[in-house]
């Protein structure tokens, strides 16, 4: 009788490390997350947010899963969607939202959920701005004051003053600010770079712009956006 209960704990025991294991291999990565986006492969990133939703009971998977939406929200917002932008980033929060309130202190989650909050507003400037500007700017400072260090806030914050005009407080030259922060915190970070020339070529700054879009796509060659920048920008 002790040899079969043992046996049966032996097969309990088992069976929750196959569970875990199969768990493992249904989360998506992060870097599959990345390489969709950067393909803008919406189809691959809505069927991830598919496969994702089905596990999202954890912190980490929740924010896994806010993130795949902020990514296709960046992808559709790429592809001229508005509004599939603002409702894929509307959808990503409640998520984003769950992770930070069961990890209050994690940075990322944070900025993640800033992110999403700026994510909205360009679909409906005036009201998605009174709706979800304040929790934008306040999420990303949050993010910034729990982890100065996190160069990715620097990235979201810049976007943010980029799409800010000038009146308000905001505009590309404060954006690169931030972009620079960024740089110098992770000089590999792509991101920062891709935005740090899309700022200047606002300002008609071509030359260094495309500096900044080639240094972008030598960080991270798949990124068909960063190419799109960098080919719709003059040549000196």
């Amino acid at each position: 009788m002790k040899t079969n209960a043992g046996g049966k704990q032996l097969s309990r025991f088992a069976a929750g490390l196959l569970v875990l294991a199969l768990s493992a291999a249904a989360a998506v990565s992060i870097n599959e997350l990345a390489n969709a986006r950067d393909h803008q492969d919406l189809n691959a990133l809505d069927q991830i947010i598919k496969q994702e939703q089905k596990n999202a009971t954890t912190a980490e998977a929740q924010y896994r899963l806010a993130l795949a939406y902020s990514y296709a929200a960046e992808v559709a917002m790429e592809l001229h969607d508005k509004r599939k932008s603002e409702e894929l980033a509307e959808a990503g929060l409640d998520f984003a939202r769950k992770a930070s309130a069961a990890n209050l202190t994690n940075a990322e989650y944070h900025r993640l959920i800033g992110q999403l909050c700026g994510q909205v507003i360009p679909a409906n400037p005036v009201m998605g701005a009174l709706r979800y500007g304040q929790c934008a700017r306040d999420e990303i400072e949050k993010a910034i004051q729990l982890n100065p260090k996190l160069a990715l806030a620097y990235v979201s914050r810049g976007v943010g003053n980029y799409y800010l005009p000038v009146q308000m407080g905001g505009g590309p030259e404060l954006a690169i600010k931030d972009f620079d922060k960024a740089i110098a915190l992770n000089p590999k970070l792509s991101d920062a770079y891709l935005w740090k020339g899309v700022a200047l070529r606002k300002m008609n700054k071509d030359a260094q712009a495309r500096e900044a879009l080639q240094r972008a796509l030598e960080l991270d060659p798949n990124r068909a956006w960063a190419r799109q920048q960098l080919e719709k920008t003059p040549a000196p």
